[in-house]
């Protein structure tokens, strides 16, 4: 990462195929070209929990002055079509609650955790990093986290009610929570992959997601 003096960063990613264009330009390129600084990669494993173990242990290996985590994502809204790639910056558990007479209640409703209890600010896990973030000159949108991919009706229409959501993985928050904890500053890219409930696969724009969120992985890289 080009920056004075030069950073040590670590990329993150679920799984290897999501950043395998990076990893082969990282490997082959001359040195010269590389970014400054180093570099360090971690493949977390899907999901939450995976993804809030490994990042943490990697985390008392060696500290970085940058994660970046990258990886493709779902889109609740049609004006951001497959292959965009956007950075999130702010990011919610979406599912993390109980279901009560049909109604959802998140921990916040249930009073298990305040909304602006640390590191939350009203409910969210913001990225403060606004210098950071405008420095991208990605798209900046909100995102959130689920433990299964959503394409039940009911719950894409309380989603998109409750949090205005244009993105969804797997991994986002966990990023978020555990690097707001430590102070670390963060960002999240996301290549859109295809559209939240859409089940035909064939429709899934996978290589382009992956290609163009890969190319602009580089570039920050290289301007960061």
């Amino acid at each position: 990462c080009k920056t004075l003096p030069p950073m040590h960063c670590l990329v993150i990613s679920a799984t290897a195929g999501e950043i395998a264009p990076f990893l082969t330009w990282y490997r082959e390129a001359p040195a010269i070209f590389r970014p400054a600084g180093t570099i360090d990669v971690l493949i977390s494993g899907v999901g939450l929990t995976a993804t809030t173990f490994h990042l943490g242990k990697q985390l008392r290996t060696r500290r970085p002055d940058l994660v970046i985590q990258a990886g493709i994502a779902g889109s609740f809204e049609r004006k951001w079509a497959p292959g965009t790639v956007v950075a999130v910056k702010q990011d919610a558990i979406a599912d993390e609650g109980v279901i009560e007479k049909s109604r959802f209640r998140s921990i916040f409703d249930l009073g298990l955790t305040g909304k602006n209890q640390p590191p939350y600010k009203n409910g969210w896990l913001m990225n403060t990093g606004k210098d950071l973030l405008k420095r991208t000159g990605l798209k900046l949108v909100k995102g959130i986290s689920v433990n299964q991919v959503t394409v039940a009706p009911a719950a894409i229409h309380r989603y998109k009610a409750q949090f205005g959501p244009v993105t969804e993985s797997m991994e986002g928050a966990a990023l978020h929570y555990v690097c707001l904890m430590e102070n670390i500053p963060f960002l999240q890219i996301r290549g859109i992959s295809n559209y939240i409930g859409e089940r035909d696969k064939k429709k899934w724009k996978m290589d382009m997601a992956i290609t163009n969120l890969n190319r602009e992985l580089i570039r920050l890289l290289e301007i960061l």
